[in-house]
């Protein structure tokens, strides 16, 4: 993997790693590459090479074919705590009924390369298109989640002749995190982050996801943040990860959702207040942050051809935790 380091103070960080952190009885762990390998994926991943801001990089990327072929293909966006290996229910859920799917881990995530550079949705949503065009496909359906949900945003604003569905499954970016929490020095989250334990993350996503699985199915994401830390390589997947919180918070896509003109279907889980950044706002706004499934349905009624559906009793990891009825919304919503 090519390595192109920006700025000198990046080379002294490389000559002085940030050292892992790990609690005193936790058992060692079997490390991970940077870019989670040694962590399967569900289906045969491959690279697509990609320049950004001068830098040589790698997309990874799923390309999962459907037994019977109905000619339409969806590309599936993750979000920000995740592997693109999270959606491989909905992979099957998808080919079964026809579709090619299309599952990128973007630059900065999963198995695709970590960045030296800054991220920025429209460098991602390029990344995406290029993918597209390298797949010879002019036009696909976009599945999105968490984080996914802005850059699907942005691609249909951007390039809305490529796009012919939008499913924003428990979007972030819903409102303008600028408005409730102040600006955060990168420094300061990459200390807090590299502090962050296993166990910690753990409650983290429990908290702040309103989760309803097992714990089971959650450790393979405990595992795919922290089996990390054990690589010499760790300082840049920190801050690529760092990189990507100030993305969500610098780059809002709130003032452009109720834009968009192709049909487009939310799907939020009752339960959902996922606000990035929560904890740094003021006591007076920290309670108005995170109202999603009320945002989504009020967004809905704005937009022209839109509309949004709210599971009982999920979080944010809605597509997990209500599959069947998640399926039966985004195969209706695509088949019409």
């Amino acid at each position: 993997m090519h390595r192109i380091l920006v700025g000198a103070a990046w080379a002294c960080l490389l000559a002085s790693p940030i050292a892992p952190t790990r609690a005193a009885d936790a058992p060692p762990r079997e490390p991970y590459g940077i870019d989670l390998e040694g962590f399967p994926y569900p289906y045969p991943v491959d690279f697509l090479p990609l320049v950004n801001d001068g830098e040589l990089l790698r997309m990874a990327y799923m390309d999962v074919a459907p037994a019977r072929p109905n000619g339409r293909t969806v590309v599936l966006l993750h979000g920000r705590n995740f592997p693109s290996s999270y959606w491989a229910p909905v992979i099957k859920m998808l080919t079964e009924a026809g579709y090619r799917v299309v599952v990128p881990d973007q630059i900065g995530f999963g198995k695709s390369s970590k960045p030296w550079g800054e991220l920025h949705f429209d460098n991602l949503a390029r990344n995406t298109i290029a993918l597209l065009d390298h797949l010879k496909i002019d036009k696909a359906d976009i599945v999105a989640h968490s984080m996914g949900g802005m850059l699907g945003v942005r691609i249909a604003r951007a390039y809305p002749e490529r796009v012919a569905h939008l499913v924003l499954t428990a979007p972030i970016g819903l409102e303008d995190y600028r408005l409730y929490v102040p600006p955060t020095p990168t420094e300061k989250i990459t200390e807090t982050e590299d502090r962050l334990t296993a166990e910690g993350y753990r409650k983290q996503l429990e908290t702040n996801y309103a989760l309803k699985l097992p714990p089971d199915q959650v450790t393979p994401f405990i595992d795919a943040r922290f089996n990390i830390k054990g690589s010499a390589d760790y300082p840049r997947w920190l801050r690529a990860f760092v990189s990507s919180g100030q993305m969500i918070y610098r780059e809002p896509v709130a003032h452009e959702i109720a834009l968009l003109t192709l049909p487009t279907l939310f799907i939020m889980g009752s339960d959902d207040h996922n606000a990035p950044g929560r904890a740094n706002a003021p006591d007076a706004l920290r309670s108005r942050m995170g109202q999603n499934a009320e945002l989504a349905v009020a967004f809905a009624a704005k937009m022209q051809n839109a509309r949004a559906e709210v599971i009982a009793n999920t979080g944010h990891l809605v597509f997990l935790e209500a599959l069947d009825k998640y399926e039966d919304l985004v195969l209706g919503f695509l088949g019409k």
